[in-house]
């Protein structure tokens, strides 16, 4: 159940989800899956069963597209396939949500320090960020490669938090899924989701957060800088 806070909240710093949160990837996301599917003379899929498994990363995604237990060399083969045409596709057809710019931008008018915290690789997270033109936006970018553990455990989000020098209940995470509500939790941050992400099949009710946001803009009647 989501805690009783009463808003606006002081917050000094804004972590960002990637997939599905910031940036539509499933387009992309999508067609390199089909791509690989193809590649290995199995049925292509659509983009549905593609968005319920992304948010964990490209062998999780991969492992539910080729069977529930594939053997190691198979799911390696397959995930190096589909990187391959990831990076080929990566922004394609991926768009920045509406009204994220904006409001990245104007969060740091307003001296908020940002970060990107994701479980895509940072080889796709820095590209796939920079190809959209908000790269330069943000101050921290933690990928799902950059520490030894990545979302749902807290790490990626005390990190951070220790690199802007503030408490964890100062840096706001803004996600779409339960592996964002849960990192949040567990680092004592507070979470806010947005109803246009990734769920894993979950619905909007059922995360753990302590708001939820229909519009990236309205962040701003639940925040103030500290």
């Amino acid at each position: 159940m989501p805690r009783a806070l009463k808003f606006p909240i002081d917050v000094s710093a804004v972590a960002f989800d990637l997939d599905g949160t910031l940036v539509d990837t499933l387009p992309d996301l999508h067609a390199s899956a089909n791509r690989m599917l193809r590649d290995l003379d199995l049925a292509p899929v659509d983009a549905e069963t593609v968005r319920g498994y992304i948010g964990r990363g490209i062998d999780r995604l991969v492992r539910h597209l080729l069977d529930d237990n594939p053997e190691p060399a198979r799911l390696a083969a397959a995930a190096s396939i589909f990187r391959d045409h990831y990076r080929e596709l990566l922004a394609n057809e991926s768009r920045l949500n509406p009204e994220m710019e904006e409001t990245l931008r104007r969060l740091r008018s307003l001296d908020f320090k940002l970060a990107c915290v994701t479980n895509k690789a940072d080889a796709f997270t820095r590209p796939l960020l920079d190809q959209l033109g908000v790269l330069g936006l943000f101050d921290e970018v933690i990928s799902g490669d950059t520490l030894e553990r990545k979302k749902p455990d807290p790490l990626p989000l005390t990190w951070c938090a220790r690199q802007f020098g503030i408490a964890p209940e100062r840096l706001l995470m803004v996600g779409d899924s339960q592996t964002d509500t849960l990192c949040a939790r567990a680092a004592g941050c507070p979470v806010i989701c947005v109803p246009f992400g990734y769920r894993s099949g979950m619905e909007l009710h059922e995360l753990d957060c302590d708001a939820i946001v229909h519009a990236a803009s309205e962040l701003f009647e639940l925040i103030r800088p500290v």
